[in-house]
């Protein structure tokens, strides 16, 4: 099927030889005649390639000479793209220098040795493609009528996110499986449950729904999920599990070390492992080498759940008797396939209803194949269009030899042959690969796949393709993403992600040979020649140089994973994207100028590379995220980069400007980070134009804005696709002073003509010297969309914006606000006078209080009378309190379950009752505190209690016994601390995790001969040094605590710089 891409890249070949900018320098070069008889022949096989797509099946030497229109195209597109790229140059050069001389040279001496190559290899490329017009006129083609695509109406549902409302006639599954994992809670050996079926069943979504089911969440202690897919790479598997389970994972190769790693990781935790699309049939791979590593740790009633297809599988692998997916009924699958096919606005109608039953007959009781068909048919209305698909050849039921394949293949041959391509390159990535939305779309514009249309733009028309490819099963689990765990986040919050379901992938690879990644290549042992789009791994570069030789039509590099060597082998000439993750690149920009899409983030980017880049005049997303080295831009960017759409600059904190006179580049959707200097041409009115900013924006020394019409200027109350915002008026978030800065207006004016729209999802504000918010953030309408706010280093801070009453506002940090006393005051309520308090915060879960001197209570009333007792937090889950020494209670919150309390060494005696819904509790750093909470007993929802650096503390306290749910206990830097209360050790049976440094007394009597000895023999991870640590010392800095005992809310450098989410 991978002739079906040929058409859409002929077409596109096509409407680049009618382009304006090429005509323009062919007429100039005096080869506008050979560019007219290419487009000539390219449209006359275009006329002729459907029935060569159809005949090609039987027909062998069809087959060949379309490969070979295939090669020529390519390189047409490349000779093509250098006449624009000429274009593209002179206009840069121009527009940089208006001097007659500069303008002679360019118009006299340029063309000279350019019309020379390009005549030799336009020509040359005609010479092939009038050969392959010879040949195709002896197949006896047929002419086909080439159709406009019909527009498709942008759905109301692409908005959804949540998927789990598409799941029918799972329900009685899940419960089963849930029972059986439960039921294994006695079993002191690992036990594996297979799940198995047909491809297309939803093993993998009756998974999902098991993993995240309320009671499998309290039961297991730790729950992990890899999708192995079909590389039943041992260690590959279990460093996978390590990484899951601690976060990161050495490169040990060997199987003790990783089996000495995974018995440190899990001990012996309950786990609940997935281990996804299994497709090993071989005995011994299980059995001799993954099964001891896997089954050798964890505590008793530790499940493993396989899903596979094969029930040779299920059998070679099950301990317990396998759960076989049973087809969807007829009602399920009706329910199923309405849901997707009348979604869209479309009635009912009788005839529609009779041929849709009769369609999801042929469904089978698949789920994918009804989900698809369903999307396929969402955007058919006639009867007749309905009747056509019914009357195609997919056979009378899906569910026998074939499986869901043909009616995939039938779905995708009713896309857009834009559709087509976009969903092909999703084959560059590996099985269950998490891709990201905006990176996608941005990957097809580099490639040409998509054309802006009518008042869409490129940005526009790929969101359109990608909800398209979502509504109709061809792309998956589309969600916000989780911050990366790896590298610093390059997302911003809400980042969209999405996967692929292995038989779309299957798909993907059948439609398209030109996707691989370099593992296939190096199996297969084939050259990259064949291959357009190409995804590198962490393989060794030496050995993958030989696979470059000759020469390739390469359009897309990804190296996803770090890698560790740089390659200077790469071939760079046809690339259209490059995403470079590494510590340094050789890239030569002037051998690599046909790149739309250049990804060099984390890359140590020197001011050579960086003047080189203004030779890309193609580009239109560059990204550059944490390249720490990036001090500044070159002065000429801008005129020579005028087709950038998105600039990414995360992380780049030692950026000193922005790139000058940015506000030229007024089709702009993407710049992260903007930096206000007095210079010209780099002013916050720059802004001023780029109505079409999206997502996350962050403004930087907003201190030096000139005047207050120059913020209003930038008028930001028009970009209505900001979600995020992020204020600092300094050049750093860490920046609480002045330093040398003057003040060159108003802060509190400037601030209040920065007014955004009123649905931004995330602000956060930094450094701000006015004594007072702007009136717009008094308004509690300004924030009805707000999810997260952070306040940081506002030292005459003595009211907080109107957000206690925000219907969304899930996230609130607050750092340095010197003067702040109360988060909520003017409540409209009388103290001690409600029956029932009042809930304010009704979406907050989390809050972050920081270094506030001056705050006492959570409420006020119109009196200016605390009145925290009459006010609840209704869902508030998590609170971490930082040297705040006047707070005296914690919120009333019914559902609080992770209090972390520093005290920056404060002399505080005692803290204020605890909640007993608490299942995490941190009490560090309180110089004074004698005694722990004496309620702490009754804490029986209790899993982590760590207690640091109190070294007042005398003791824990009586009454313990209660905390029978407690985990992971860390007792550091109590000197006092010198023994446990009589009988606690045995009153704790969940306890797997011990660790006590720095406290003498107590770690003699739990070493070996001390009378606490045997009791911690049953704890599998135990951390008791036998000399004592020194204690950090008593200084305002992070240097005191050992970072893995900070809260999160104590951040290095890098961290807060970093911290998108």
């Amino acid at each position: 099927m991978a002739e079906s891409l040929l058409l859409p890249l002929v077409r596109g070949v096509v409407g680049k030889a009618t382009d304006a900018l090429v005509q323009t320098v062919t007429r100039m070069c005096g080869l506008d005649d050979d560019r007219e008889t290419l487009e000539r022949h390219l449209l006359a096989v275009e006329c002729k390639l459907a029935n060569a797509e159809e005949k090609s099946q039987k027909n062998a030497y069809l087959k060949s000479w379309m490969e070979k229109l295939k090669s020529v195209a390519y390189e047409a597109d490349d000779i093509l793209d250098d006449f624009q790229y000429e274009a593209l140059r002179r206009e840069a050069q121009i527009g940089k220098s208006t001097s007659l001389k500069v303008l002679g040279y360019i118009t006299r001496r340029s063309p000279l040795l350019f019309r020379f190559a390009m005549s030799r290899k336009l020509k040359g490329v005609l010479e092939k493609i009038n050969k392959l017009v010879n040949e195709m006129n002896k197949f006896g083609l047929e002419n086909s009528v080439h159709q406009q695509e019909p527009q498709l109406p942008w759905r109301q549902t692409y908005s959804k996110l949540d998927e789990s409302t598409d799941i029918f006639g799972r329900d009685d599954d899940k419960e089963r499986v849930v029972k059986l994992l439960l039921d294994q809670q006695d079993q002191q050996k690992v036990q594996v449950l297979p799940i198995f079926g047909m491809g297309g069943l939803g093993k993998t979504t009756l998974a999902k729904m098991v993993y995240n089911d309320q009671k499998v969440q309290q039961h297991f202690q730790l729950k992990m999920w890899h999708c192995v897919s079909d590389n039943f790479d041992v260690s590959a598997i279990v460093k996978s599990i390590i990484k899951l389970a601690n976060g990161t994972c050495d490169q040990a190769d060997s199987i003790e070390l990783l089996q000495k790693k995974l018995g440190e990781v899990i001990g012996q935790k309950r786990f609940f492992l997935v281990l996804d699309d299994v497709w090993n049939e071989e005995k011994k791979l299980w059995k001799d080498e993954l099964k001891p590593l896997l089954c050798s740790v964890g505590g008793p009633g530790s499940v493993i759940v396989v899903t596979c297809r094969s029930k040779q599988v299920a059998s070679i692998m099950q301990t317990v008797d396998p759960v076989e997916l049973a087809f969807l009924s007829k009602e399920d699958s009706w329910e199923l396939f309405s849901n997707k096919a009348f979604s869209n606005g479309a009635e009912e109608q009788t005839e529609l209803v009779t041929i849709g039953k009769r369609i999801v007959n042929k469904c089978g009781g698949l789920p994918l194949a009804l989900k698809t068909m369903g999307g396929l048919l969402s955007s058919k209305q006639q009867v007749h269009e309905w009747k056509t698909i019914e009357e195609t050849n997919i056979g009378d039921n899906v569910g026998g030899k074939y499986g869901v394949m043909p009616i995939l293949k039938l779905s995708y041959k009713y896309l857009s042959s834009e559709m087509k391509q976009c969903f092909a390159l999703c084959a560059v990535f590996h099985k269950d690969y998490e891709m990201e939305k905006d990176m996608l779309i941005q990957l097809w514009m580099a490639n040409g796949f998509i054309q802006a249309e009518g008042t869409m733009d490129l940005t526009q028309k790929g969101e359109f393709i990608f909800h398209e490819l979502i509504w109709r099963s061809f792309l998956q689990d589309m969600k916000a993403a989780a911050k990366s765990a790896g590298y610093a986040s390059d997302r911003a919050y809400g980042t969209i992600v999405c996967k692929m379901h292995d038989l779309m992938h299957d798909l993907a690879k059948d439609v398209s040979n030109e996707c691989a990644t370099i593992e296939e290549l190096i199996e297969q042992k084939s050259l990259v020649k064949n291959v357009c789009h190409l995804q590198m791994s962490e393989v060794e570069l030496e050995k993958t140089s030989m696979l470059f030789d000759g020469k390739t039509s390469l359009r897309t590099l990804l190296a996803l994973s770090w890698m560790q060597q740089d390659f200077k082998r790469l071939p760079h000439v046809s690339l259209r994207a490059l995403h470079w993750l590494g510590s340094r690149t050789s890239l030569k920009a002037i051998n690599a100028k046909h790149l739309r899409y250049l990804d060099l983030s984390h890359c140590s980017v020197n001011s050579t590379l960086l003047d080189s880049l203004c030779l890309l005049y193609n580009m239109q997303t560059l990204r550059l995220n944490y390249c720490e080295g990036l001090r500044q831009f070159p002065e000429d960017m801008v005129m020579s980069l005028r087709k950038l759409i998105h600039i990414y600059l995360y992380g780049c904190s030692s950026l000193e400007r922005t790139p000058r006179n940015i506000g030229q580049l007024n089709n702009l959707h993407t710049l992260t980070r903007f930096i206000v200097d007095t210079r010209d041409g780099c002013g916050i009115e720059e802004l001023k134009d780029l109505r079409h900013l999206s997502n996350r924006l962050e403004l930087y020394s907003l201190r030096k804005i000139k005047s207050v019409n120059h913020a209003k200027e930038a008028n930001l109350q028009q970009k209505q696709n900001l979600s995020e915002l992020l204020f600092c008026w300094g050049r750093s978030v860490l920046c609480s002073s002045r330093q040398e800065e003057n003040e060159a207006c108003n802060e509190e004016e400037v601030f209040q003509h920065l007014e955004p729209h009123s649905k931004i999802k995330k602000f956060e504000l930094y450094g701000y010297g006015g004594p007072e918010i702007p009136r717009w953030m008094r308004d509690p309408q300004m924030f009805q969309c707000l999810r997260k706010l952070t306040i940081s280093n506002w030292t005459r801070c003595k009211n907080i914006p109107v957000v206690w009453l925000s219907p969304s506002l899930e996230f609130l940090h607050l750092n340095n606000l010197g003067k702040l006393k109360t988060l909520c005051d003017n409540l409209c309520i009388e103290g001690g006078g409600r029956s029932t308090p009042l809930q304010i915060f009704p979406k907050l879960k989390e809050m972050v209080l920081e270094q506030l001197p001056s705050l006492e209570g959570w409420a006020e009333n119109s009196a200016g009378v605390a009145t925290d007792s009459s006010v609840i937090f209704p869902v508030f889950e998590k609170l971490v309190i930082t040297r705040c020494p006047k707070v005296a209670s914690f919120p009333l919150s019914p559902v609080l379950k992770d209090l972390r309390l520093v005290g920056y060494y404060l002399e505080v005696e005692y803290l204020p009752r605890l909640r007993t819904s608490l299942e995490i509790l941190w009490i560090q750093c309180f110089e004074g505190l004698v005694a722990l909470p004496s309620n702490l007993g009754d804490l029986a929802k209790l899993r982590e209690l760590r207690v640091h650096s109190c070294r007042s503390l005398e003791g824990l306290p009586d009454g313990m016994d209660g905390v029978t749910s407690l985990r992971e206990l860390v007792i550091t830097h109590c000197r006092g601390i010198e023994e446990f209360p009589n009988g606690l050790l045995e009153r704790l049976p969940a306890l797997d995790y011990l660790t006590i440094v720095g406290c003498p007394e107590l770690q003699r009597r739990c070493r070996e001969g001390g009378e606490y000895f045997h009791h911690l023999v049953p704890i599998p991870y135990k951390r008791i040094p036998a000399e004592s640590v020194a204690e950090p010392e008593s200084e305002s800095s992070e240097k005191r605590f050992p970072r893995r005992l900070l809260p999160c809310c104590v951040h290095s450098k890098s961290d807060s710089e970093s911290d998108n989410n």
